[in-house]
């Protein structure tokens, strides 16, 4: 389905009239806008905005976030999650430096940097450098497939290569009438976001309702695009240790490769058939740091959800008993003073364990 000029000018200036004010609209500065993509990608916007703010104010440049410590780039990033993107972006970031210190401007070589594929690398070589290059990120897939009447599977390949082919025709519409790509792409992708919503479709304040199969053939537009339905999500109980010795409490970081790679947190590991809790916590403390340690009362407990699974968090109070300290499965381990937990980076499920031990007055945290 190719749109009219006519079709596409009415998205655009739609688009123009009810666009969302976001930062990182009001600059060209081709790092932000790149900033800016990493974080959105699955995170919603709302969430995003004041973690930008902060990313940019710590990391203004791209030299600035090349000389950095991991450390300091995943303390930036702290809380909003899928912490992956961070250690792509500071990796990213060097590969940059270590050229010629600029964003590369196509698609094609934005690729060849860490942490950038196809959605996000068609974002930025659009909005940044106005190429021809269409996004297909899950709204503009949504759009395109109610407006083409798609009926297969989101997750099948030919329709992934349909939905494609269609939005590179309306990229070409869109040129061809004098639109600046990065003007489309954004205006299909507030579209999906404000008015062709997942459960939602306002059909009757939407741009392109005269051209849409769906409105026109479906009594409910919401069913499409069609999603095969999901496995159940597994979840998993987790023992972890507030070890304390000498007034201090034990920390231990993750290996920076693999999820939640680099962060802090309180030592522990995944429950075992027939074992009680405290037993996971002691077999979890011997098998990753080789000490000892007796189990008090149970702290807190925190249910968190990441993508694929669920997990429920139990933290127990511990005293370390015996056994010298040693790195078997973790990357580091420190003990340190309760007041200088502030200055670590954990995931969400240990900083709401840390927020709850600090508002119940069991720990002190910095200024």
């Amino acid at each position: 389905m190719i749109l009219s000029s006519t079709t596409l000018s009415g998205l655009i200036s739609w688009f123009a009239r009810h666009k969302r004010a976001m930062p990182w609209r009001e600059t060209r500065d081709p790092y932000k806008i790149w900033v800016s993509e990493i974080l959105l990608q699955q995170t919603q916007v709302a969430t995003v905005e004041p973690y930008y703010r902060r990313f940019i104010k710590v990391f203004p440049t791209v030299n600035a976030l090349a000389k950095a410590p991991l450390d300091k780039v995943l303390k930036a990033w702290e809380g909003c999650g899928y912490y992956a993107r961070a250690r792509n972006l500071h990796k990213a970031a060097k590969q940059i430096v270590a050229q010629d210190g600029k964003l590369p401007q196509t698609s094609a070589e934005l690729k060849k940097l860490a942490g950038i594929g196809p959605y996000t690398s068609a974002a930025i070589a659009s909005i940044a450098f106005g190429e021809a290059t269409p996004v297909l990120d899950g709204n503009v897939e949504r759009v395109i497939a109610r407006v083409t009447g798609e009926h297969g599977f989101i997750t099948e390949r030919t329709v992934h290569t349909n939905l494609r082919s269609v939005a590179e025709g309306w990229m070409r519409s869109a040129v061809k009438a004098g639109h600046a790509p990065g003007e489309l792409n954004e205006s299909l992708m507030e579209l999906g976001a404000l008015v062709c919503k997942p459960r939602e479709a306002l059909c009757d304040v939407c741009p392109l309702k005269r051209v849409c199969v769906a409105r026109k053939t479906l009594e409910d537009v919401t069913v499409l695009p069609r999603k095969p339905e999901k496995a159940k999500t597994p979840h998993y109980d987790i023992g972890a240790a507030i070890v304390r010795k000498n007034g201090r409490i034990l920390i231990t970081k993750r290996p920076e490769h693999g999820m939640l790679g680099g962060l802090w947190e309180f030592p522990g590991g995944k429950l075992e058939k027939d074992e009680s809790l405290a037993e996971c916590v002691r077999r979890e403390l011997r098998e990753e740091l080789a000490i000892d340690v007796e189990v008090g009362e149970l702290l807190i407990s925190v249910k968190h959800a990441y993508t694929h699974f669920r997990i429920t968090l139990h933290c127990f109070e511990c005293i370390h008993t015996g056994g010298e300290l040693k790195l078997i499965h973790a990357a580091d381990a420190k003990w340190v003073r309760p007041a200088e937990l502030a200055n670590y980076a954990f995931p969400k499920a240990d900083r709401v364990v840390l927020e709850k031990l600090v508002n119940s007055h069991r720990i002190t945290l910095l200024k």
